[in-house]
This record gives structure tokens, sequence and C-alpha cells, in this order.
């Protein structure tokens, strides 16, 4: 059973006591980690728990750490790369990735707006990015974004038909393949307020959206799609049990209703990869780094995900079935 694949994050961040704390549980697949034996040591140490043994991949050894600087950012970004070779190189089952500092890593040459990004270049079969999509999964809320990391003057630039098909499309397949939803339901946002009220306060709706959820609705008939939805409704609803996804235009669009109903146990989930990649819902948290404070609830949720992914990829082997990453 290939392994499934932790990366330590921000070495200043609290993913190195995420991580130690997960590691001294029980999960149901073997677990490689990307990092710094001697940071996770430490980290160990201050959350009060015995690591076990376990399987590592050391790509750097750090005598300090210091929030946001060259040096951490410069160790996250070497983590990452060194989990994505043995990801294209088929090695890993899964992937989680414990948060990363985005300032720090780009002052360390990061040329990506963040793991997505990276992601989506790096296990490319070739150099153009594959087309991915950003789902954000709690116990009440799923949320995938049509765009993701940009400015929001951007975001009316950015949309397009096959952007925002793309996310209806990755979104109703995920539901299918990773959450047993035969028929899933799927709400899409309109961008502007009131979904643009027939035109005015925008015509995006009419012009992109709506277009993007005709195309959905011809390629994926056991779908059940709904909108242009108004924004400030939607989700509600979803929380009620309408909806089994939301389909949001911009990152703040769908992020703040996922922190403020599902903050501790949402997981980031890009779809469209050759593996499952897991991320917990929050950042570094530099403000309570290093007190073994951090609550792990979001991590767990995030490593259970990937574990299960594994699982299911092993059983469709053995099986002889094929089984694609959602």
């Amino acid at each position: 059973m290939k392994p499934v694949g932790i990366t330590l994050g921000d070495p200043a961040g609290i993913g190195p006591e995420l991580v130690a704390r997960a590691l001294a549980r029980p999960w149901n697949a073997r677990l490689r980690v990307f990092g710094d034996r001697r940071v996770l040591e430490r980290a160990a140490a201050t959350c009060g728990v015995v690591l076990p043994a376990f399987d590592m991949v050391e790509v750097t050894a750090l005598e300090a750490v210091a929030p946001d600087s060259v040096e951490t950012g410069a160790a996250q970004v070497a983590y990452l790369e060194a989990a994505l070779r043995e990801a294209k190189a088929g090695e890993l089952s899964a992937l989680c990735t414990a948060p990363i500092h985005k300032a720090a890593c780009k002052r360390a040459g990061f040329a990506f707006p963040g793991h997505t990004e990276l992601l989506a270049a790096r296990l490319a079969p070739s150099t153009t990015p594959l087309p991915v999509t950003m789902m954000l999964a709690g116990p009440r809320l799923r949320v995938s974004l049509a765009t993701v990391h940009m400015a929001l003057a951007d975001v009316p630039r950015a949309l397009t038909v096959d952007a925002i098909f793309r996310a209806i499309s990755q979104t109703v397949e995920a539901l299918r393949s990773a959450f047993d939803i035969a028929e899933p339901r799927v709400a899409v946002c309109g961008l502007n307020p009131h979904a643009g009220e027939q035109g005015h306060f925008g015509d995006e709706e009419m012009r992109l959206v709506m277009p993007a959820i005709e195309r959905a609705r011809a390629a994926l008939p056991w779908a059940r799609l709904v909108g242009p939805s108004v924004p400030d409704a939607i989700f509600r609803d979803a929380v009620d049990g309408k909806h089994d996804a939301v389909v949001a235009m911009y990152h703040d669009q769908g992020l703040i209703p996922v922190k403020l109903i599902d903050f501790e146990e949402a997981v980031n989930v890009t779809l469209g990869l050759p593996l499952l990649r897991t991320s917990p819902d929050h950042g570094v948290a530099y403000d309570i780094a290093g007190q073994g404070i951090a609550r792990p609830t979001s991590f767990f949720a995030a490593l259970e995900m990937a574990c299960e992914a594994s699982r299911a990829t092993m059983l469709a082997f053995e099986s002889g079935e094929t089984r694609s990453a959602p």
C-alpha cells in the first residue's frame, strides 16, 4: 500500500504541532512525512506527545526557526517540492499538506499564489497546469470556487464559461466519487448582489454563469443543478440540507460561510489532480505557534479524508477496478 504523504508546512507555524499530534495517533494507512525531524521532535515535546517510529523524508535540518523569514519560506517550499516529486512518480496514494505562509514562501522565490496553483503545475503531465478546483468540505457545507487566489478587482475578468463549468463538473464528480452521492444537488452562485437581478447589477449571470450551468446540465444529466443563485441566500439553504454543495464565484464569497459554519472541521480539497490532496482550513497561526494549544480538529479531518482515499484506491486496485482522484 502506497503511503499518504504529509508535508510539515511552515516550520515556524502550528503545522509541526498538528503533524506531531497526528503521528501520535493510529491511522488506517501508511504515512510518510516530508520535513524536518528536529522541528517535528521539538513540536512533539511542546505538545507533550511521544512520537512513534515513522517514515520520514528529511528535507531540511534547521537549527532554529523564525516566523515569516526567508529561511522558513524556503523550507516549506522544499517540503512541498519533495512530496510532489514522489507524487508525480506515483509513489504516494494521497497528500495532506500542513499550512504554509505565502508571504514567506514568496520571499524565498515561490512563484505561485498558493498550494493549489503549485499542485496544478507540478502534477501536470505537460507544461500546461492541470485544470483544478478548490473545494472546502465541512460537515454542513461543501463549497467549491470558480476562481481562487486573486484580487477581487480581477475576478470578473477571470471568470469564464469554461472556468465555471469546470468548477461545477469537478464538484459533481467529487460528490459522486468521494462522498458517494449518486445524484448531487449543486447550487451555483451568481457573482453580483441579488444574482444580478436580471442585469440591473451586472450581466455576468446571464453572460457567463447561466451558459456554464446549461452546459453542465447537458454533460452531467444525473446532477441536479440550480442557479445562478442569490449569493447571500443560497448558503442558508445549503446549511439546511437543500444542496450537497455550492459553487462560489470567488474566494471570500465561498470561504466566509464555510469558516463561519465549519471552521474547525472543514477540509481543503483540490479537485482534478491525479491523487487526492487535502489540507486543514486555516493558516499557520503564528500567534499561538510553539505553545502546544493549536486545535488539530481540521488537520485530523484532512488526514482522515486522505487516508480514506488511500484505502479506496488500494481496494479498487485489488479488485481490478480503475479509480481516479476526484
